[in-house]
């Protein structure tokens, strides 16, 4: 097979013109030549390729000495869009997120979920309306990411372990039937772990717990997922902390779903995540102890994983973005346990605190994209 040499450069050149244009968001084509040294030519190709895509604007002139002012170009952060969707067994949440990764739009509304086709329908249903609401061409949309609570398959096709919502074998052809757009299923552990990563592109290797009406985990490698040999690994939420301890919906005991899920503090406060940490702000003696409770069982999870990985530890979903009060009691906690420290100061609350797994379920088809310009 013969390699086209000149065309990869060429897309090499103007993804770098692109990234450039993301990053600084208004240059001349002088500045661009001072930042990647290409010249002026290539530039301009490229330039007019994207103008044409209609990925960049050319937004005004700069200059005052009275020769000819430089024109200026800019990037557009809604010239394509990607869908998300968060499914849990009582919510549809859907998020729309431009080329920033940042969220343009959320819709959240309380349904039950059901392996149906009026609820397969009612999802389609949903994004028409989110796209109507926002006036979105077709040409815009990247596609639909759909973060499920189960195991998937490694083709974003089948669900293979769906036990939470009783749904294994269920498929992306059934959620996507009246869905018009490209789309993959997503673990939602792993959508949030993948929007984390977005917002810090930094962090090479971490694992993400997600502290959500389930618990999850991500682990990250290298920037990328490691999904282990059977899509199975990250699986926190499973690791025994107590043996024969609390029964889990899984049919083992002792499990940390069993003692850290969110929807065990929820429940003391009528459902009410917010009012249950309003109540230990105010210092609640009974939601004192069930805190203290669960940041106990939770250090535990933590100096685990970093016995097993010695990484960073990112905590997200709901419980994630209550836990900045908190988080040095936790990390007191956690270096207790530690054989080889005396800190933890590798755990740390995620920066991705509004509706991470749908926006994250939305980010590979941005991702692809921006990278593939």
């Amino acid at each position: 097979m013969v390699v086209d040499k000149t065309v990869n450069i060429k897309e090499f050149n103007r993804n770098r013109i692109y990234m450039l244009l993301r990053q600084e968001k208004n240059l001349s084509k002088q500045d661009i030549v001072q930042h990647l040294q290409i010249s002026l030519p290539t530039i301009t190709q490229n330039l007019n390729y994207l103008l044409q895509e209609k990925l960049i604007a050319n937004t005004g002139k700069i200059g005052n000495t009275g020769g000819r002012n430089a024109q200026v170009y800019s990037y557009i952060s809604d010239a394509k869009i990607a869908i998300g969707l968060d499914i849990t067994r009582n919510h549809v949440t859907t998020v729309v997120v431009d080329l920033n990764g940042d969220i343009i739009h959320i819709n959240r509304r309380r349904q039950k979920f059901e392996t149906s086709d009026p609820y397969f329908q009612l999802l389609g249903n949903i994004i028409q309306e989110d796209i109507k609401e926002l006036d979105i061409d077709d040409s815009k949309i990247l596609g639909v990411g759909i973060g499920v609570p189960g195991l998937i398959t490694e083709d974003h096709q089948t669900v293979f372990y769906g036990k939470i919502l009783n749904f294994t074998g269920e498929t992306l052809q059934r959620f996507t039937k009246y869905i018009p757009y490209p789309a993959i299923l997503v673990n939602d552990a792993n959508a949030a772990g993948f929007s984390e990563i977005w917002a810090t592109p930094d962090t090479k290797n971490a694992f993400y717990i997600s502290l959500s009406n389930n618990i999850g985990g991500a682990v990250y490698i290298g920037n990328k997922v490691f999904a282990g040999e059977n899509q199975k690994s990250g699986e926190i939420g499973h690791i025994t902390i107590i043996p024969d301890g609390l029964p889990c919906y899984c049919g083992q005991k002792g499990c940390l779903e069993a003692y850290c899920s969110a929807s065990l503090l929820a429940d003391t406060a009528d459902g009410s995540l917010g009012r249950f940490f309003e109540e230990v702000q105010g210092g609640n003696r009974e939601k004192l102890i069930v805190w203290d409770n669960y940041l106990r069982h939770l250090s535990i999870a933590i100096n685990n994983i970093r016995m097993l990985f010695d990484c960073d530890i990112i905590l997200g979903g709901y419980v994630g973005a209550y836990m900045e009060n908190y988080i040095d009691t936790l990390k007191k906690l956690v270096a207790s346990r530690n054989t080889f420290e005396d800190h933890a100061d590798y755990v740390r609350i995620c920066s991705y605190k509004t509706e991470a797994i749908a926006a994250g379920a939305a980010l590979p088809f941005i991702d692809q994209f921006i990278n593939q310009i």
